[in-house]
């Protein structure tokens, strides 16, 4: 028997803001995925999802959501030692469809532009085939990489590390390798990153998503 695969949105206001909004007047949520392993297309699972938002090009670090995820598998040691998150931790964690509806609400409700990440591909794509495993197909979801705007802001930077990143423009560093920490290490880079931007006179919704343009930023699967 054939099963259509229903679509599920993030809402995000990309869609209607207009492009002259002010980057003052936007709000983004950063966020950052951990999972099993590398493979998330294939048997890697989500283990943890963290975010905080960005107002004002303020980082609200009081907002925050977090979530450990059931991937219903075992996590090996090294992603163990990696993370610090443990098969107990995640034992009586919510299941994976309820931990991204979860996330979403939260996106949702603080009227979010779009999601920012670093290597933000990897997590959208993490995102997307925990849907794609619930015969679920993600759409309407628009990202921003700040691997991206550095590479505008900065193109001589030749690196994907998010620490030495936020050492390199003097930003926050916050635990590694937790999906909440390196949630706020971005955040703190990503409001650096705009403020430079907008130094440039660079002032727009518009401008910010021409100077991030990429294949991979807009994820409509």
């Amino acid at each position: 028997m054939f099963f259509r695969r229903k679509n599920i949105a993030c809402s995000l206001t990309y869609e209607t803001i207009p492009l002259s909004t002010s980057l003052e007047d936007l709000n983004f949520v950063v966020f950052d995925t951990e999972t099993t392993g590398f493979q998330v297309s294939a048997a890697d699972r989500i283990i943890e999802i963290g975010a905080v938002p960005v107002k004002g090009l303020e980082v609200c670090g009081k907002d925050i959501f977090q979530t450990y995820v059931n991937p219903n598998r075992q996590i090996s040691r090294e992603i163990k030692e990696l993370t610090a998150i443990s098969n107990e931790r995640v034992q009586g964690a919510p299941q994976v469809l309820e931990a991204m509806l979860s996330f979403f609400d939260y996106v949702e409700s603080r009227e979010t532009v779009c999601l920012v990440g670093h290597y933000v591909s990897f997590d959208a794509l993490a995102l997307k085939s925990e849907f794609k495993r619930e015969n679920l197909k993600l759409k309407n979801f628009l990202t921003i990489d700040t691997l991206d705007l550095i590479g505008f802001m900065a193109p001589s930077y030749d690196m994907r590390d998010l620490e030495r990143y936020a050492m390199a423009f003097g930003t926050r560093i916050y635990d590694r390798h937790s999906a909440v920490g390196d949630a706020l290490t971005t955040a703190y880079l990503f409001v650096e990153l705009l403020l430079q931007f907008r130094d440039r006179g660079y002032i727009t919704w518009g401008e910010l998503l021409k100077a991030t343009e990429s294949q991979t930023r807009s994820m409509q699967f």
